[in-house]
């Protein structure tokens, strides 16, 4: 990929690149930044500069030399090789996600494989953003309710799945009092909502002992939901309480399922 020519970066995007790259707190140190420079062929022409103003003077240098933005692209794949990052593949994969933000704009990410890898180009930054995101991607493949998106996107695009459990269960207690009227919440809001023989919201016709089954069954899930997941962010501190991608992206699943059973409800 590195061997076609490829477009010349702009200003703005090689700027962000060697900020994210020669970051003050947890990115490339000078020496490294000199190692890799020379490793790729490039002059390290300001080496006294701080460290991004060092790096993106030596690759705009290469790159208006040459015409082309091979050379940041060959910096890259030396400076962001996976093998440099075992043991630290949480931190790899976020930095790689910033690093692939402006890659996008090129039709371009830079994969776990140590390698690039064409992709559509992105025409807007939400667009590169959420495509960066290996999380995005999967929420985008499960297709969730919108009411839920319009609650956590904020927390999804950080990848804060605390405070986007959070703010899933929320959207559901939303749209249950926006159906209904009911200014309660939780379990409370639940019941008044679904329970009892002539409930305020049917999530079926409420006819036969099967249908009255399910929409007991309902409440009961709906109430785990906040059981397990609501309750414990909403009172426990971030550090005490961790939740996996796999689980959190199978919560906004089970929420989205249900809020369409509620938005479809009579």
């Amino acid at each position: 990929m590195v061997d076609i020519k490829r477009k010349m970066f702009n200003e703005g995007q090689l700027e962000t690149l060697c900020q994210i790259i020669a970051d003050t707190n947890d990115g490339l140190t000078g020496s490294q930044i000199e190692f890799y420079l020379r490793a790729s062929g490039i002059v390290d022409t300001d080496p006294n500069f701080t460290k991004w103003k060092r790096l993106y003077n030596a690759l705009v240098n290469k790159q208006n030399e040459s015409q082309a933005g091979n050379c940041v692209l060959t910096f890259i794949a030396k400076a962001l090789a996976p093998s440099r990052f075992v043991g630290k593949s949480d931190f790899y994969l976020g930095l790689l996600e910033r690093v692939n933000t402006v890659l996008l704009f090129h039709g371009l990410k830079f994969q776990e494989d140590g390698k690039f890898h064409r992709v559509a180009s992105a025409s807007t930054l939400s667009e590169a953003e959420i495509r960066a995101s290996k999380l995005q991607e999967t929420i985008a493949s499960r297709k969730l309710h919108s009411h839920l998106l319009k609650f956590c996107r904020a927390e999804l695009l950080q990848n804060n799945y605390f405070h986007a459990v959070l703010e899933t269960t929320k959207s559901i207690a939303s749209m249950i009092r926006e159906k209904t009227g009911l200014t309660s919440d939780g379990a409370t809001l639940l019941d008044e909502a679904f329970s009892g023989n002539s409930p305020i919201l049917k999530i079926n016709s409420f006819i036969t002992e099967s249908e009255k089954s399910e929409q007991k069954g309902f409440v009961n899930l709906a109430k785990g939901l906040f059981g397990t997941f609501r309750n414990p962010t909403a009172h426990s501190a971030r550090i005490e309480w961790s939740l996996s991608e796999e689980d959190a992206v199978d919560l906004f699943t089970l929420a989205s399922y249900v809020l369409r059973r509620i938005e479809k409800s009579s």
